[in-house]
């Protein structure tokens, strides 16, 4: 991928751009005495700041070398080197001053010639510059010093310049060389059949003369190279014999390519035998090289001229190679990317060597979350197949369902067949591909399908002209690419996309804020730290949407700070119109967060843990949840260490009468849940069978899966439900089954972002465990919650009285025991619904007191608007209990 003389630019060179771009915002933002004191600073030490630079130049020439910098700076640090030499050599020579000046001027004549013309294109002008001060200086200053022709003072120095003029004539014949070797070979783009297309019957034939005027790298009969390529195009790859790999001049006249006449272009092959091509302007047939011989595509190509430029910028693989490594994250993507350019790049070298002329062309799919730079990577692929010849255009052609599937059956075979003409010679790029098959109601999506086997067919018959990449979440596009088979034939590269971690969030927001010539206070940046590492401990990178939630947290704290700074008092300064500050980034995070249900501050395991152990009674629950906080922090605690660790309890079972807390101990497990990390919400959606069972059979699928998503990120907790398992339908609870065989696929699939919990009396609960092997063993933790006995029931009835602000008369809390003692003894307890009971009874007795103050009028005190009596209680039960 890079030529001897190509090597890494240096490290930091991106953070030092950055740290020069503040500087500059700085400048222009502060205030003209801060200005004026700046300027005064630079001229007092402007002697030390030389030295500085000047030490630092000669430190940075080795390494430019080794490295091959291009830049002119690069080759300045080398001459100066050579100045330094000169200086130090002529100071200690006696004689006359018109050797060591001619010697001087000779080091920077040197260094600009190094850049010019072909010379400056083809090799690496600072390794230019040091070969020539090298070998004449060399001589020149020997000649100088020992003085061995006295007479003639001038003889070191011109022998200094014909030595630099015969090493710089070598060097521009090196270039000119590797330059019309690369206009004699060919890459992919001048490959014979079946990669050159039919001309045009008739069509008219020119003479394709040596050199060509005008073209660039044509080639004539005799293989005469014409001119190498345009201004500033260097080369990134090849060595002896061999073309730079992905040097495209605009408008992809590729190397060995001659035009003939307006519409055709003549393509020679390893050989010399020439093979017209119809150009992208022509009104032609193409030979397709699928079933079905010649297709016209006269609509197809002036789709592609309307969309892709006559011109294109000149692009090297390795540009768009860095452009992929400038990329923040995405370790993973970058290193297939890399493989896949090199296995082009070896393709390519297999043809130019005569061993196969395939296009290394492919399809591709892209899975992931949004945000995570699907869409810009699409495009760097484009750049990097564009730079290798393989396509006609860099351009990437974003659609989606609607743009594919028609109005009615067979306008969507159509539509996608338009718009995969307005795509071909660049990338189309299908994001949420897999909405292409909707099977939502319950049926088959035969417009889907439609647009699927249309795009399937052109994957194949026009595969060496574009590229088409499926892009959407991993399990979706999972399911859809295992609904068809030619889609996993044909997308057979599949490359995953991470979710961004809260570092790769913080290095995406000064990017950003870099980007938009803004700053960040440094109060700001402890702020934005605890909010992105906030969205990665609860998992919403993905809903906010990864990189678009910087984008649009910086836009909404944008907009906070243009308010902040537009109502206050004084006349914002320059600076303060372009600072973010930490109070601007709080207000933007919870304005975006608070618009999503149930994303609420998640407390901590303590605070959790804390609510739990308020509760009243349940203290075998209480013990076993603490056992399994413990497991779920030594579990997390053995994957920082690298430690295997058995995957914690996602799902549960709660048996136990009604009104013993499993609603309230399910919530608490939310918390605890989304304090860890392992929920995104402390969210319960509660449900019943009602919830998950359709009308008829197909449909309890999409409702039971509608339910679950809705729940995803928190739990769903679904009480009563051994209702799902009904024995007293005849022929068995089809409906139930069916929302039991979906509840258990997702409870596995989405293991990851849910819990559910099952809820019910212990003895229906084995009922319905018993009904499929698959509850049991996916919903293996089982809590079992215990009836309260009458000191628990009076505690809570005393808990719930003081949080409305009522409380229970002296001689009304021995009628509150025996009530609850007489209930539970009785075995009554479970069928009035425990603490059910205990609210339902407190709320009965303050109706009654009510009725009972109401009478009094204005003469009732606050003690008679808030006391219970027992008289009061005794009313209340009786009616509750019959």
């Amino acid at each position: 991928m890079r030529s001897p003389e190509q090597h890494p630019a240096l490290p930091g060179r991106a953070a030092v751009q950055g740290w020069l771009s503040r500087l500059r915002q700085f400048m222009s933002a502060a205030p003209v005495p801060v200005k004026i004191l700046l300027i005064i600073g630079i001229c007092l030490f402007a002697g030390p700041l030389v030295s500085v630079g000047i030490t630092a130049g000669l430190i940075y020439a080795p390494y430019a070398l080794w490295a091959g910098a291009r830049s002119a700076i690069a080759t300045a640090s080398v001459a100066l080197w050579g100045l330094l030499v000169v200086a130090v050599v002529a100071a200690r020579t006696a004689g006359s001053a018109e050797p060591r000046y001619l010697l001087l001027l000779l080091v920077p004549v040197v260094a600009m010639l190094a850049h010019l013309g072909v010379l400056g294109r083809w090799l690496v002008p600072c390794r230019t510059t040091a070969w020539v001060l090298l070998w004449s200086l060399s001589v020149g200053l020997l000649i100088t010093t020992l003085q061995l022709w006295r007479s003639q003072p001038l003889l070191g120095p011109a022998t200094a310049w014909l030595i630099a003029l015969v090493v710089l004539g070598w060097r521009l014949a090196k270039a000119m060389q590797d330059s019309r070797e690369y206009g004699r070979r060919t890459g992919f783009a001048a490959l014979p059949a079946p990669h050159a297309m039919a001309a045009t019957p008739g069509g008219s034939a020119g003479s394709a003369g040596p050199g060509s005027a005008g073209t660039a790298g044509t080639a004539g009969p005799a293989g005469s190279a014409g001119q190498a390529g345009s201004a500033g195009a260097a080369p990134v790859a090849g060595g002896a014999g061999l073309p730079p790999a992905g040097v495209i001049r605009p408008g992809r006249q590729g190397t060995g390519q001659a035009r003939v006449g307006q519409g055709t272009q003549v393509s020679q092959d390893p050989h010399g035998n020439q093979a017209p091509q119809v150009t992208q302007g022509s009104q032609a047939a193409r030979v397709a090289q699928a079933p079905g011989g010649v297709r016209n595509l006269d609509r197809s190509q002036q789709a592609r001229q309307a969309q892709h430029p006559a011109q294109w910028p000149p692009i090297t693989v390795d540009e768009a190679v860095a452009e992929l490594t400038a990329m923040v994250g995405l370790t993973a993507v970058k290193d297939q990317i890399r493989s896949i350019t090199a296995s082009v790049e070896a393709a390519r070298r297999r043809a130019i060597a005569g061993h196969g002329a395939e296009k290394p062309m492919q399809h591709f799919v892209f899975l992931g979350p949004p945000g995570t730079g699907k869409t810009a990577v699409a495009r760097i692929l484009a750049k990097i197949f564009y730079a290798f010849g393989l396509l006609d255009a860099p351009s990437v052609t974003e659609a989606q369902r609607a743009d594919l599937v028609g109005e009615y059956l067979g306008a969507t075979a159509i539509k996608t067949n338009q718009l995969i003409d307005s795509a071909l010679g660049g990338v189309l790029f299908i994001d949420e591909a897999y909405s292409l098959v909707n099977e939502g109601d319950g049926q088959g999506d035969r417009f889907g399908n439609e647009a699927v086997q249309a795009l399937l067919k052109r994957a194949e018959d026009d595969r060496d002209n574009f590229i088409i990449i499926l892009a959407g979440y991993e399990r979706q596009m999972e399911t859809f690419l295992s609904a068809n088979p030619g889609l996993n034939s044909r997308f057979g590269v599949r490359i995953k996309f991470p979710t961004y971690s809260p570092a790769e969030l913080m290095e995406l927001t000064e990017h950003a804020v870099q980007a938009k010539s803004e700053l960040i206070d440094p109060d700001a940046r402890p702020v934005l730290r605890q909010i992105f590492e906030e969205v990665g401990r609860r998992r919403l990178a993905d809903e906010l949407g990864n990189g678009r939630f910087v984008r649009t947290l910086l836009a909404r704290a944008g907009q906070q700070r243009d308010v902040r700074v537009m109502s206050g008092p004084a006349e914002p300064t320059p600076a303060e119109l372009v600072t973010l500050r930490g109070e601007d980034m709080r207000l933007a995070y919870a304005e975006l967060t608070t618009r999503f249900r149930g994303y609420t501050e998640t407390p901590t395991v303590d605070d959790a843990l804390a609510e739990l152990d308020a509760l009243v009674g349940l203290e075998p629950v209480k013990r076993q949840v603490h056992e399994i906080v413990a497991q779920l922090q030594v579990a997390r605690l053995r994957d920082r260490q690298g430690l295997a660790s058995q995957p914690p309890s996602r799902h549960f079972v709660f048996t136990g009468p009604p009104g013993t807390g499993k609603t309230t101990v399910a919530r608490i497990i939310g918390r605890i849940f989304a304090a860890l990390g392992l929920l995104v919400r402390p969210e319960v959606i509660e449900a019943h069978r009602g919830d998950l069972v359709g009308e008829h059979l197909g449909s309890t699928a999409i409702k039971t899966s509608k339910l679950i998503d809705s729940a995803m990120g928190g739990v769903l907790f679904i009480d009563e439900a051994y209702a799902l398992h009904n024995d007293a339908y005849s022929g068995g609870d089809a409906f139930g089954s069916e929302a039991v065989a979906t509840l258990l696929k997702r409870a596995e699939d989405d293991r990851e972002r849910l819990v559910i919990v099952l809820a019910g009396y212990t003895d229906d609960m084995d009922r319905l465990l018993r009904s499929n092997p698959g509850l049991a063993s996916r919903f293996s933790t089982r809590i079992a919650f215990p009836s309260y006995t009458g000191a628990e029931l009076s505690q809570i009835a005393r808990v719930i009285a003081a949080k409305a602000g009522d409380t229970f008369d002296a001689e009304a809390l021995p009628v509150l025991h025996s009530i609850f003692v007489q209930a539970v003894e009785t075995g009554r307890i479970d069928v009035l619904g425990n603490g059910r009971f205990a609210r339902s009874l407190f709320e009965r007795a303050c109706a009654s007191r009510d009725v009972r103050v109401s009478l009094r009028g204005e003469a009732a005190t606050a003690t008679d608007l808030t006391t219970v009596l027992a008289a009061d209680l005794l009313t209340a039960y009786r009616e509750l209990a019959g």
